[in-house]
């Protein structure tokens, strides 16, 4: 599997289920996202990203994630609680 934007940025493209239909880059308020060299959406200025989950939101193919601070609470959580 091939990630774009995965150097720890908010947002993540799995560019193999990206069929370059381009919602996630119209739908962007902050211009984060753009098509790459291979023609699939890739976070192109990830530093910009404001974690609305439009993009995430939008995909067709479930191709974006978006980290949130919500979700990474949320996972800490569940992961925490152990069961014990």
């Amino acid at each position: 599997m091939t990630l774009a934007g995965s150097s720890g940025g908010p947002v993540t493209v799995r560019s193999a289920w990206c069929k370059s239909c381009g919602i996630c880059i119209s739908v962007c308020p902050k211009n984060v996202l753009e098509f790459g060299h291979d023609g699939k959406a890739t976070p192109a200025r990830p530093q910009d990203c404001i974690q609305c989950e439009m993009c995430e939101m939008m995909c067709p193919d479930l191709a974006i994630t978006v980290a949130t601070r919500a979700k990474a609470a949320g996972a800490a959580k569940e992961g925490g609680s152990g069961g014990n």
